[in-house]
């Protein structure tokens, strides 16, 4: 089956279970954005969906129940632990959103503003939800942030040659969001924004580092105290679907100690690296 027809269906797939549990789902990304954003017609790897993050558990059941299986976790899947990913043997990927990268505002604050004035989406004649073109915008802003070389030409045109109200309400939804650091980096404006806690991270991740310099931007970054603490106690462990996926297997508890031993040493080596430096 081809890759664009098969994504279409498996969207049209998850929509349907979450339609007949009652949950809100926003479908974003690929073939999803309004036709007026881009140039070329973008189909995606995967189906992307932002959830409501009241109904995350819930929704992880029915799509285990509907034979999605969990390929990777909302904490091993990125430094912002904001999806998790699925595989289905009939509609092959799906990441499953609880919130958006870039975007500091609390998660159900963050999902009910998205939802507000949402589009639709035809998936093989299921309706799907999707922002307002302005959110659409400003998510790809914010996904730019994270892939500037692929995406950054294109989120920079978009934003240049919007008009002056489509600029300042998409500005006005961007400090809603509290997205304007992200945002600032797809612009080039980072720097401009060396105060804000969660600049280190987003130097790292845009501009590289070591990988004890993009732990200390998340501790930095996190957006309650009990999260920084879960991010430092998570920094020496493994992660556990990544090695399962390099074994071929489930890890057992040797598995994980030597990875854990790995990364603690590369760890320590980039730390004394700095140092020196």
């Amino acid at each position: 089956m081809p890759l664009g027809v098969r994504l279409r269906f498996g969207r049209a797939a998850v929509q349907v279970v979450a339609r007949r549990a009652g949950i809100r789902l926003l479908h974003i990304k690929g073939d999803t954005l309004d036709a007026g954003i881009r140039r070329q017609p973008h189909i995606g790897s995967d189906v992307d969906v932002l959830v409501d993050p009241r109904r995350v558990k819930d929704m992880h059941a029915r799509l285990v129940e509907n034979g999605w299986r969990v390929y990777s976790t909302f904490l091993d899947g990125s430094p912002f632990g904001h999806a998790q990913t699925y595989h289905h043997p009939d509609w092959g990927f799906l990441d499953l959103h609880r919130r958006f990268p870039g975007i500091r505002v609390g998660d159900r604050r963050a999902f009910d503003t998205l939802w507000e004035g949402h589009g639709e989406h035809d998936a093989v004649g299921v309706r799907c939800a999707v922002p307002a073109v302005d959110g659409q915008v400003v998510l790809l802003m914010l996904n730019a942030a994270r892939n500037l070389r692929d995406l950054g030409p294109e989120a920079q045109r978009v934003w240049q040659e919007q008009t002056q109200s489509d600029r300042e309400r998409r500005i006005e939804l961007v400090r809603t969001l509290g997205a304007d650091v992200a945002c600032a980096v797809t612009l080039g404006e980072l720097e401009t924004h060396r105060l804000r806690r969660e600049y280190r991270l987003w130097k790292s991740i845009s501009q590289g580092g070591s990988r004890a310099g993009e732990w200390w931007g998340r501790v930095l970054a996190a957006r309650t105290p009990w999260e920084a603490v879960q991010t430092v106690a998570r920094a020496p462990m493994a992660n556990r679907s990544r090695l399962a996926h390099e074994l071929g297997r489930d890890p057992e508890v040797r598995d994980i100690v030597k990875a854990t031993a790995r990364r603690l040493r590369g760890g320590a080596s980039a730390i004394l690296r700095g140092r020196r430096s």
